[in-house]
């Protein structure tokens, strides 16, 4: 039974033909239908969740006033400090911004057309050599994932970043049809690019993909290793460039390096968002959740079904990894450069990497990073099902692809069940109707010869039920916050010890906290319009209006004055920056108006100078401010005019 995998025929006549030669009449309808949808759940409502994350938001804000805070990705137009990432996603919502103005819609509708784009990119991968039933269903797999429809409402960099890896693997399945090396160039600047999205993350699919090629391309081994070294260097290249013009460029003529301990871009990329988010060394971290082998939740190969993960991406990851072994195993006699397996082999590789990867990491993890595997599930679940289906007279395919069905149902009532208040009976809809299909399949030729469409149609209804219904919940539901969860509340995710984080508003409940503070360490809020007003008078006299401890402190600040505003420490305050003798010489300088405390007594985030994630540098400069200037308070916020007492400046 080996030709359950090589006789699906390819898309058209031949595999390398158009994307539409040769398709039946519904194929165009039916890919309208899926696009449209997918733009339905990803757009629909899309501006209740205001900014969404407003870190991100007032990065794009100052990217889209100075060019100098576009290319660094500054968070603030006077460019003092950087975000923890590389700026890729933050230069689609700058150039947005500068077009449409700064608002919700600009910053957010950007990551919504890149998931439009990734699914119809998967699409065509797909199709290329299963066709496009296979490519559909693909393709619907994807766009339904509860936490892709999160990210792709949201202005994480993780859109941008799924986006750039789609591409590269439709890259690598165009070059391995023919051996062309412009392809694996495209595949390695692709993924080049999606470091400039998210970093190291995105080589996780590099080593799947250069071992695949190596395999499988139908060129001699010679030109094969060359052809991998040709994209490896193209990646380097691609993502390269901007990390050597910040390393070159004086410390005193950019922005400093938030994230990093030591100003420096290339510890940023091995250690916090590097190696660190491995080992769980991350110098700057705010810590994560004790307890089960690692601080940021217990790690091993059942980290992506458990309460943090599993109703974000893990509902069809049970059939998908069915799916992989049948494949593999049933196209064991194939040659070698057989075009169907190597993509089977491709997509197989990217789920293994990246989810042992997720699984196993000690660092810092959110259960959002999951996105990154909703292409891979949706290719293999799209082949899978397909190829099987059509060899479902052999039993050595129907046997997987009964076991795909009912594993699938039975998950998907599981994870149903972990709300159980949250629509009840979908959970024995779902478990029905599954375990049905799942026997009509498995009994034979004899019972669905003439009903085959409509058991077909039975399982996929009961495959694609539970994370559908979970996704129009994530559609429907306001997010905002740094650490978002998709599907209905009570799953057990959120930053540690606030379940469901800060990801959920409640009816009638604006986006951002409500008015008359500064928010906390993973969330910002609505300053109040009587701060908005005192810290836009005289506004243009300073270069920045105002100076917080933590970005998150400064970002509702800064989007709502649309002034540049100082996050002491950056993200977590805990970057050195600027030190003391540093601060007091820009105040000094009369470069800084106001010092805003946020949080408990103390001034800083969740009380104390500068708050528990705070640096000595940032709690330093909290406690010479509340010992040096007056204060008063305005909308709720204790404010410090540190233009006030000049001699004692001096």
């Amino acid at each position: 039974m080996t030709a359950a995998v090589v006789d699906a025929p390819p898309a058209g006549p031949r595999a390398t033909a158009p994307a539409n030669a040769g398709d039946p009449r519904w194929v165009r309808p039916a890919l309208v239908a899926l696009l449209a949808t997918t733009a339905l759940l990803y757009l629909w409502d899309l501006g209740a969740s205001g900014y969404g994350n407003s870190f991100y938001a007032a990065a794009a804000q100052a990217g889209s006033h100075s060019w100098k805070a576009f290319f660094f990705g500054s968070f603030d137009s006077s460019s003092f400090i950087t975000v923890d990432k590389t700026p890729a996603s933050l230069w689609v919502m700058d150039i947005s911004a500068r077009v449409f103005g700064v608002n919700a819609w600009s910053i957010l509708v950007p990551q919504a057309l890149e998931g439009v784009a990734a699914v119809w990119l998967l699409y065509l991968t797909v199709r290329r050599r299963f066709g496009p039933a296979a490519g559909l269903i693909a393709g619907a797999v994807m766009a339904t994932t509860p936490v892709a429809v999160l990210m792709f409402r949201y202005d994480n960099p993780d859109a941008l970043l799924v986006l750039l890896l789609v591409g590269s693997a439709y890259a690598m399945v165009r070059g391995l049809e023919a051996g062309r090396t412009r392809w694996l160039l495209l595949a390695g600047s692709l993924v080049g690019l999606g470091f400039l999205a998210k970093m190291l993350q995105a080589v996780l699919v590099l080593p799947g993909f250069a071992l695949v090629y190596l395999y499988a391309a139908p060129v001699p081994m010679r030109r094969r290793v060359r052809q991998v070294l040709a994209g490896g260097l193209a990646t380097v290249v691609s993502a390269g460039w901007w990390v050597a013009a910040v390393a070159l460029t004086p410390a005193a003529d950019r922005p400093y390096v938030g994230g990093s301990q030591h100003n420096s871009i290339v510890e940023l990329t091995l250690g916090y968002n590097g190696f660190g988010r491995l080992t769980g060394n991350e110098t700057g971290s705010v810590g994560g959740r004790p307890g089960g082998g690692g601080q940021w939740g217990p790690t091993g190969l059942g980290r992506m079904f458990n309460g943090e993960f599993g109703g974000q991406v893990s509902w069809l990851l049970p059939a998908a990894l069915v799916f992989l072994v049948a494949l593999l195993y049933l196209s064991r006699r194939v040659p070698r450069t057989n075009g169907q397996r190597a993509q089977v082999l491709l997509w197989g590789s990217w789920l293994l990497v990246t989810g042992l990867t997720f699984s196993f990491a000690a660092g810092i993890i959110h259960p959002y990073y999951s996105v990154a595997l909703a292409p891979a599930v949706g290719a293999l679940v799209g082949i899978g099902a397909v190829s099987l289906w059509r060899h479902r007279t052999s039993v050595r395919a129907r046997v997987p692809l009964a076991l795909a069905v009912a594993v699938t149902s039975w998950w998907s009532a599981h994870l149903l069940g972990r709300t159980p208040s949250w629509h009840p009976e979908l959970r024995g809809l779902v478990l029905g109707l599954g375990l049905l299909a799942a026997l009509a399949i498995a009994v034979g030729p004899s019972l669905w010869r003439r009903t085959g469409a409509a058991v077909a149609g039975t399982a996929l209804v009961a495959s694609l039920a539970g994370p559908a219904a979970y996704a129009v919940d994530t559609t429907t539901t306001p997010h905002t916050g740094a650490i978002p969860s998709a599907g209905p509340a009570g799953q057990g995710t959120g930053f540690p010890g606030r379940p469901g984080g800060f990801s959920r508003l409640g009816p009638g409940q604006p986006p951002g906290r409500q008015p008359g503070g500064l928010g906390g360490l993973l969330d910002t809020a609505t300053p109040s319009a009587d701060l908005v007003a005192a810290l836009r008078q005289h506004a243009s006299s300073y270069r920045w209006v105002a100076a917080a401890v933590g970005a998150n402190s400064a970002a509702g600040v800064q989007l709502a004055t649309g002034e540049p505003v100082m996050a002491i420490g950056g993200f977590n305050g805990s970057d050195p920056t600027p030190t003391l003798a540093q601060f007091q010489a820009l105040v000094r300088a009369g470069e800084v108006h106001y010092f805003l405390a946020s949080g408990g007594p103390g001034g800083g985030p969740g009380g104390g100078p500068g708050g528990p994630g705070a640096s000595g540098t940032s709690r330093a400069i909290t406690a010479w401010v509340q010992s040096t200037f007056p204060s008063t308070s305005i909308g709720g916020v204790t404010v410090y005019d540190l233009t006030a007492n000049v001699q004692a400046q001096r």
